[in-house]
């Protein structure tokens, strides 16, 4: 095992319609499966998610612009679908990540966008997995 920089740690009870806190009560939220109950309020595992991935893949965007010395103002939005799984009859997720960066041409933001997906731990983790598809865009 690689060396451990750090660990968060979250709890979640009842699943999607429960409650989830980390361990420093910084996320304490309710969740409701918007599939299920669209008038309650709360997160979900898929926005969760969003929001860890978008953040993660920005970083590391920024790393592989900064490694090749190029200067970029950058914002990932990361959408993360809840599907159903026609091969088993279950679900599963996709994500669309949607990258604005300034500063660089239209090809160069093609590059960093996918020089970033190989670098990101979240890209990572999802390789092979789920359906991660990048739309890089230059202001």
């Amino acid at each position: 095992m690689s060396e451990v920089l750090f660990t968060s740690t979250a709890t979640a009870k009842n699943g999607r319609d429960g409650h989830v806190k980390s361990d420093d009560g910084l996320i304490d939220l309710n969740l409701v499966n918007p599939a299920k109950n669209k008038s309650d309020k709360g997160s979900n595992p898929e926005q969760l998610f969003a929001a860890g991935y978008a953040a993660c893949y920005d970083g590391a965007l920024n790393h592989v612009a900064r490694e090749q010395n190029k200067t970029v103002d950058s914002e990932t939005t990361a959408e993360v679908s809840f599907l159903k799984d026609s091969a088993d009859g279950g679900f599963k997720i996709a994500v669309k990540l949607n990258i604005t960066m300034e500063g660089v041409s239209p090809e160069e933001a093609d590059e960093l966008a996918e020089a970033a997906h190989q670098f990101c731990p979240y890209s990572k983790a999802t390789r092979g997995n789920i359906d991660v598809e990048l739309n890089p865009t230059v202001k």
